[in-house]
């Protein structure tokens, strides 16, 4: 049993060497708001409550230093970032907008974001009906150029 448990031990200890790479970057000259103007309360909104899985700009809590939980963030980080960046919205080009736009509209309406996993652990980041409909506003106010 000690053998056994040395070994979670070692295996555990191993892991923690293993790093995702990190989602920061200095700079965001490709962000939705070289092109989209964003109110103050929307600005606020996202920065509490999307950012940290849809910028280049993730604000890391403490345990995602904790292998294997980090690598969980990592994934999670991405995949967000698959969908939506604002980081890199001038790069994307007018039918990728449009089709970001019609996703983003129907998770707002549908209250789908943020994920209840993020919100386990940040309960700052859950929105109010208020919320959800200042950013619906806002999304339907942006016109693809």
């Amino acid at each position: 049993m000690k053998k056994i448990l040395l070994g979670i031990l070692v295996f555990v200890a191993l892991i923690q060497f293993i790093r995702p790479e990190k989602n920061s970057s200095k700079e965001d000259i490709n962000h939705i708001s070289k092109e989209v103007s964003i109110p103050i309360n929307v600005q606020e909104i996202i920065k509490i409550s999307c950012a940290d899985c849809h910028s280049n700009n993730t604000v890391y809590p403490w345990y995602s230093k904790i292998a294997p939980i980090s690598w969980y963030l990592a994934m999670h980080v991405n995949d967000g970032k698959e969908h939506l960046n604002f980081s890199e919205w001038t790069l994307y080009n007018k039918n990728q907008k449009a089709h970001i736009l019609k996703d983003l509209k129907e998770v707002l309406k549908n209250h789908k974001m943020p994920l209840q996993s993020y919100l386990w652990l940040h309960k700052n980041a859950e929105l109010t009906n208020k919320q959800y409909a200042e950013l619906l506003n806002w999304t339907n106010s942006i016109i693809i150029e």
